[in-house]
């Protein structure tokens, strides 16, 4: 088994139920991002709204093991107005230089999974080494597990791979 870890933001509880199922089909510890100041009723949902459009890092706790401890970290978060939501915009700009390899897995009422994505890749200077989303539809209807069990697989495979294959003829070690 390989050593990750799950780290979540759930403003809902939505992501936070994605995050419990994949961990409970892979075996993964899981970790959990807060808001600092909470965020109830319409002003909370309206700091949401302006943390995405203004691409602001507010202030977040942070409840888990060091990343560092991990050989890969799986940022589980919900999508805001086509953008990666706020705290998990915060924790990865604040966090990069702990973060290991990562992937994404988005939460997302329709859209907006590969903004956010793109974006971690450019808070982190590098590119998830894997990305998905869900819908929040495939979550209530449960339609989503399969595809979390593939995403979870996939990651294996990849951490599994660590030597890439390649023809002798481009080894310096053949020469």
């Amino acid at each position: 088994m390989n050593n990750v870890l799950v780290i979540v933001y759930s403003y809902t509880g939505t992501s936070r139920r994605v995050a419990e199922l994949l961990c409970s089909q892979q075996g993964w510890a899981m970790a959990e991002i807060t808001d600092a100041r909470p965020r109830s009723g319409a002003l909370g949902s309206w700091r949401c709204m302006l943390d995405s459009f203004f691409r602001r890092q507010p202030a977040f706790i942070y409840d888990g093991p060091p990343p560092s401890d991990f050989d890969t970290v799986v940022l589980v978060s919900p999508i805001w107005m086509l953008q990666l939501a706020g705290p998990m915009r915060s924790f990865v700009a604040r966090q990069r230089d702990r973060l290991p390899n990562v992937a994404v897995l988005s939460v997302m009422g329709g859209q907006g999974a590969p903004n956010a994505a793109a974006e971690i890749g450019r808070l982190l200077g590098r590119t998830p080494v894997l990305s998905s989303a869900v819908t929040m539809r495939e979550v209530d209807d449960g339609s989503c597990a399969g595809r979390l069990q593939a995403f979870g697989t996939a990651i294996d495979n990849a951490a599994n791979a660590r030597d890439a294959v390649r023809p002798a003829i481009l080894s310096p070690q053949s020469i």
